[in-house]
């Protein structure tokens, strides 16, 4: 199972984990077991850092805040000929510490040349076991039952059931609100510059616990990609889909079976918002409605079911075979597919034109389904990373550590910034036309990913060498912002009790829902199995929720 494959089995099994990671399940954690529970709005205001915006380095393309509280992500066109150091001393003192992060891509060697690098820089010894991230869950789920923690570990938010961080917080993981509440975060100045939405993915029950990475206020990831130099090859105007009827008619005139080309992949995760499906709730006349339990969701899965029977999607995608999607998507055999944000960029703009050389990926517009009423997007949590420190560390070691968080979070494009994404110039990478290109050496021991899931600066656009797409991304994400509405119980840390674990995955219902969008079943076997839920503990799960957590915390949005 690859991360996408994560993310759609995370999305069913939380509530679309990767659109509203924080809304998972913790089950286990009794009263005794940690201090996992939801935050309120006065708890939580009193327990987070100050924000302290960046002043280094001036975007191409301003950030722009609306009034739904969407806020777009500077757009950076060219990289810095000349980093600004922002960290005026050497973070650590010394000490020695493990770690385990995640990571989707080849693992580096250990003690390579890099880390050493790192490890002079950060004055601090960080020993780095990246984990294969398609396994990821398991690993966590296997350190948590056992209490051994690392010193540092990253816990994305949409495995937050599996590592059972609810009842983690407040034994195994430290309390940093003594070290970052309020003004005391300005002793971190990078750490300071996290936006309040990052800071609340890692605080539970009134407390932080967690440090933010890859922070954003635009964190759409329910979003549809398409091949736009197929589509233009064909006519196709993408701003002229305004409606699930018009994608349908498009999709009918790009399918050639016998090329080898269908226009879709599946897409069920990703567009069954243009219907008004909920991420996981709704608020009716007070009263909470499990996004299973609206007529929204059968039209969805209607037009889906339509989908999967009009010879329009590709034959593998229908056998359920996630893990080649971007390779489909890349040869031509799939024309339009799902994915979030971080899926478009300099990576993807590359591995397409190694395929086709005209390869060029573009994003739907926001559109609803019935081509008429206001569409709109959620917004995703303010971010789906989190990582933790070890709660048996000594005050002076969590303090060594938060020092190189702070030189982690160092904001892009800054020296701090460049020598954690790219290592040391010259030997990890050169600039080449201002733009920085791995060597030999840092193809081999350099991920852009691994010290990052430590600490991270809030995130930005940008794609060096390739401004263009960074112009498209800004574009794009101005245009959808002002459609971005906030699920219910945004942001929050939820800890559902052990016994209501089995209600809340509702595994059954959704292996029915893939099931029905591959044409397997009819609409009807998915009402079947959502009474069969009900009976079985669903209408006690909402039960629960409407009185432990709407009732006593509102929907946070």
């Amino acid at each position: 199972m690859n991360r996408r494959a994560v993310l759609r089995t995370a999305a069913g099994v939380a509530g679309a984990a990767s659109l509203s990671p924080l809304l998972a399940a913790c089950g286990g954690s009794g009263s005794g077991a940690g201090k996992g529970g939801t935050s309120s709005k006065k708890g939580l205001a009193a327990a987070l850092p100050a924000y302290v915006p960046s002043t280094v380095g001036k975007p191409d393309i301003a950030s722009v805040r609306f009034p739904n509280g969407a806020v777009t992500e500077p757009g950076y066109l060219t990289f810095p000929a000349e980093p600004v150091t922002t960290v005026k001393k050497t973070p650590g003192k010394g000490g020695h510490f493990t770690s385990a992060t995640p990571l989707w891509g080849a693992i580096p060697p250990v003690g390579n040349q890099y880390y050493e690098a790192m490890s002079k820089a950060l004055g601090t010894t960080i020993k780095m076991q990246p984990a294969n991230g398609n396994t990821y869950g398991q690993s966590l789920a296997t350190l948590s039952a056992s209490g051994d923690l690392p010193d540092w570990v990253q816990i994305p938010t949409w495995l937050n059931g599996q590592a059972q961080t609810g009842g983690l917080v407040g034994r195994h993981l430290a309390d940093l609100t003594p070290y970052l509440s309020g003004d005391k975060v300005k002793e971190y100045p990078n750490l300071a510059a996290i936006p309040s939405s990052g800071w609340m993915a890692g605080a539970w029950e009134n407390k932080l616990y967690g440090i933010p990475c890859f922070t954003s206020g635009t964190a759409f990831n329910q979003v549809v990609f398409y091949r736009q130099d197929v589509f233009e090859d064909h006519g196709i105007d993408a701003a002229d889909i305004k409606s699930a009827d018009d994608l349908m008619r498009a999709g009918r005139e790009l399918t050639d079976a016998k090329a080898g080309r269908w226009a879709f992949d599946d897409i069920w995760t990703y567009f069954n918002c243009a219907f008004g499906v909920p991420q996981k709730f709704r608020v009716d006349g007070g009263k909470l409605v499990h996004k299973y339990q609206t007529p929204e969701i059968l039209e969805a899965l209607a037009w889906h079911h339509k989908l999967a029977k009009s010879g329009l999607m590709n034959p593998d995608a229908l056998a359920g075979n996630v893990n080649d999607s971007k390779t489909r998507f890349y040869a031509g055999k799939t024309l339009i597919m799902g994915d979030g944000m971080g899926a478009w960029g300099v990576g993807d703009a590359q591995s397409g034109q190694a395929a086709n050389k005209n390869y060029r990926r573009g994003l739907l517009p926001v559109f609803a389904a019935d081509g008429h009423s206001k569409p709109y997007v959620y917004i995703g949590a303010g971010t789906g990373y989190v990582s933790y420190l070890n709660a048996r560390l000594k005050p002076s070691q969590i303090r060594e550590l938060l020092s190189v968080a702070n030189y982690l979070a160092a904001p892009w494009g800054s020296a701090e910034y460049t020598m954690t994404i790219y290592g040391v110039k010259g030997v990890d990478y050169n600039l080449v036309k201002g733009v920085p290109v791995a060597t030999p050496a840092g193809q081999k021991n350099v991920q852009q990913a691994t010290y990052p899931f430590l600490a991270a600066c809030p995130n930005t656009v940008n794609n060096p060498g390739y401004p263009e797409i960074t112009k498209e991304q800004c574009a794009w994400l101005r245009a959808t912002a002002p459609f971005a509405v906030k699920p219910v119980f945004w942001n929050l840390n939820v800890t559902v009790p052990a016994r209501y674990n089995a209600a809340d995955t509702a595994q059954a219902v959704e292996d029915t829902i893939t099931s029905v969008i591959h044409g397997l079943k009819p609409v009807s076997a998915f009402q079947e199995a959502v009474s069969t839920w009900r009976r079985n503990g669903g209408d006690r799960l909402v039960g629960w929720y409407q009185d432990t957590i709407l009732a006593k915390y509102g929907t946070n949005q």
